[in-house]
């Protein structure tokens, strides 16, 4: 009878331990259960803990309202120039109602599949192989549009889609790549081209400048060279009609550059001007010292009175020539404008000769002009 009462008493104890076990529930965060009464959808369980009436209520599915991820396998697709592609998707997605998710469709998950491949496949066979490596976003967005449409009633909520792959056939790949090695190829030969005629432009433009400049600087130097030469000749000339040298200055000038023409080795003839020989005659007195060396006799004084008187008589002489000239050429006027001048013409008898030393240069301007001032 004990024993019978020990099992008794175990029995209750069991029943009422299972019995507090099934009653009380406790849900975690992010979770959803929904439970059915007799076989009846009665409520959803919200996270915490939550009481049910045992053996009568139970949890028909438990449900996680976090986003979910799901790749799916390759799928083959036909493409508008029937080639056929493999794709690979991934699908974002979360439970927005947990009771629509249950009771809605038997299985939500493969349902998405199925549906995500029939999608993938009515847009990939609208467009060519090209067109779909290129078009990603286009075919993600279509995607989730229809899908996000579709699963509205099943409590889903489709947040992104995306195409992880696209792998065409080995053969196309190899077209694909000798097509692309060809394009990168043709476009290092168009750039290669590019820098050798533009580095052609840029030298030619450079040698260009750099002869205009060098140009430029030559004739800049051949100008300030030819001004110098200029100003210098004008100088020396200046200076020597100023000084007003002599001729035995000139001579004895030539003497002392004989050597320097003579320096070189090869200069065979040496060019005596005339005028060297008549001034040279004026150098008689001066190198009378020379003679007496190489045992001459030596050369009688130089009479400078008849000289100065020489150089007087040639001066008086281009004086009165002068003022024939001027009186010509005033009585050459005079007819012209009709008016007599009050400076006649002198006769030609009256004409004074030039003598031979005028005529030689022995005066020049300013012995006129001293002449004249005496």
């Amino acid at each position: 009878m004990e024993v019978i009462i020990a099992v008794l008493v175990i029995v209750i104890a069991v029943f009422a331990v299972t019995t507090l076990v099934r009653s009380v529930r406790i849900v975690p965060q992010q979770r959803m259960d929904v439970v059915e009464r007799l076989g009846k959808y009665k409520r959803t369980l919200s996270p915490g803990l939550n009481l049910l009436v045992p053996f009568i209520d139970a949890v028909r599915t438990k449900v996680d309202m976090r986003e979910q991820v799901v790749s799916f396998p390759p799928q083959p697709v036909i493409t508008s120039d029937n080639l056929v592609v493999s794709i690979d998707t991934v699908l974002y997605f979360k439970v927005v109602d947990p009771v629509r998710a249950t009771y809605e469709i038997n299985n939500f998950l493969q349902a998405i599949e199925q549906l995500t491949v029939t999608t993938l496949r009515n847009v990939i066979g609208s467009l060519d192989l090209e067109r779909a490596l290129t078009s990603r976003e286009e075919i993600n967005r279509h995607l989730s549009g229809v899908l996000d449409e579709t699963t509205g009633r099943w409590g889903i909520k489709v947040t992104r889609v995306e195409i992880k792959a696209i792998e065409p056939p080995p053969s196309i790949r190899d077209s694909m790549e000798k097509q692309m090695r060809a394009e990168r190829d043709r476009r290092a030969a168009i750039l290669n081209a590019e820098g050798h005629k533009q580095a052609q432009i840029l030298t030619a433009e450079g040698e260009k400048q750099a002869a205009v400049l060098r140009a430029d600087g030559d004739r800049q130097a051949r100008i300030l060279q030819a001004e110098g030469q200029a100003k210098a000749i004008r100088t020396v000339f200046d200076a020597i009609h100023t000084a007003n040298p002599s001729q035995k200055v000139l001579a004895y000038q030539y003497l002392q550059a004989l050597p320097q023409i003579a320096n070189g080795s090869a200069n065979k003839v040496w060019i005596v001007p005339t005028e060297l020989t008549k001034a040279l005659e004026g150098l008689g007195g001066a190198l009378g010292g020379l003679a007496n060396m190489a045992g001459d006799a030596p050369s009688e004084a130089v009479d400078s009175g008849a000289v100065e008187r020489e150089a007087a008589a040639a001066a008086e002489a281009a004086a009165a020539e002068a003022r024939r000239v001027d009186a010509e050429v005033r009585a050459a006027e005079a007819d012209v404008s009709g008016k007599p001048d009050a400076a006649p013409a002198l006769p030609a008898s009256g004409r004074a000769s030039i003598p031979p030393a005028a005529a030689l240069g022995s005066a020049d301007y300013h012995g006129v002009n001293q002449a004249e001032k005496s």
